[in-house]
């Protein structure tokens, strides 16, 4: 039996929202390696018991991330620019039926790089200042 994922509350709010208004924004350091994107995991922010288990998920998983080429598309897109539809609209170009549905797929993919703390939506997350280079 799988047990439902916890939501925040911003995350419930959140999913009554139309995503593909919004305009998320790179909030991870990152760099390109081979023509592909390299995302730096962050670390955990909270402290105390209630960053135990935050800071043992980033201890056992890995630090960095390297996206395909499609991943790697996607990413230079998100500036908070650009819309999630503009974004979509764009992969299709790019990569033709290979994407679709294409709104689909990236809502997915912003989905899980805003779970994994790489993505963020002004507005509704905390948007740190990141440089956009790994050191």
């Amino acid at each position: 039996m799988k047990l439902p994922m916890r939501r925040s509350i911003q995350d419930e709010a959140l999913a009554n929202e139309n995503l593909l208004g919004m305009t998320p924004v790179r909030v991870a350091r990152w760099l390109e390696v081979e023509d592909r994107v390299v995302v730096e995991r962050p670390r955990p922010s909270k402290r105390g018991l209630p960053g135990v288990g935050e800071r043992v998920s980033y201890l056992l998983s890995m630090r960095k991330i390297r996206l395909d080429e499609r991943g790697s598309f996607l990413w230079h897109l998100v500036d908070g620019e650009r819309s999630v539809l503009e974004v979509a609209e764009a992969m299709r170009e790019q990569f033709g039926e290979e994407v679709e549905p294409a709104e689909e797929r990236v809502g997915q993919l912003i989905r899980m790089l805003r779970r994994e703390r790489l993505l963020a939506y002004p507005g509704w997350d905390s948007v740190p200042s990141v440089s956009s280079a790994l050191e």
